[in-house]
């Protein structure tokens, strides 16, 4: 039996060529029956994908598994090529089309484990790119955040701290809009905030 696997993670990934329907469309002009394809819309870096689980459970021994790049099985080069190797192991082919048929070869081997390692290099290099972008972003923006957005401005949370020298939490809620536990929260903030100030002073 000849079998198909597709997946994509992002939109930017469907608008670059990578969409369900254009990798079925290379699919099936190889000979991969449209009932044979299994697809799942997960990312690489998550374990999690329960049609491709199917169809490893699916595959035997003299089956082909047919998939349009080797990144479609995984970002990692350790999970992609043990995916393959076990694979074929099994008895089962695979073939990679903008490659070639997978086998136990040490060309092979070699081949399927430079692209693997391309895919994790590109995958780390977009993270590191994600996270200079948003420390890049907390140190022009005072209401940037790395976690979650916070819910009011530097000024309200600014304005919110002076009434608290004159007023009790409860009246600062009710004069701001801001909750009393979310109060007490940048109380503390800013409370260790001036006494890092302080100490770096001395």
């Amino acid at each position: 039996m000849i079998y198909g696997y597709i997946r994509v993670s992002t939109v930017k990934q469907a608008n670059e060529g990578n969409s369900l329907e254009g990798q079925t469309k290379l699919l099936l002009e190889n000979g991969v029956p449209q009932e044979n394809i299994f697809q799942d819309a997960y990312t690489g870096t998550k374990a999690d994908r329960p049609q491709f689980n199917k169809l490893l459970n699916e595959l035997k021994e003299g089956d082909t598994l047919v998939v349009t790049k080797l990144d479609r099985f995984a970002r990692s080069m350790i999970e992609g090529s043990k995916i393959v190797n076990d694979l074929i192991e099994k008895g089962v082919k695979v073939n990679v089309l903008n490659i070639g048929l997978m086998d136990n070869t040490p060309a092979s081997k070699l081949i399927r484990n430079i692209f693997f390692s391309f895919a994790e290099f590109e995958r780390d290099m977009i993270v590191e790119r994600t996270l200079e972008g948003k420390q890049i972003k907390m140190e022009t923006d005072v209401d940037a955040t790395l976690g979650r957005p916070k819910k009011f401005k530097k000024a309200q949370r600014d304005t919110a701290l002076q009434l608290l020298e004159d007023y009790s939490y409860n009246e600062v809620a009710k004069r701001t809009g801001i909750s009393r536990r979310t109060l007490i929260r940048y109380k503390k903030e800013n409370d260790l905030k001036l006494l890092k100030t302080e100490c770096e002073g001395k």
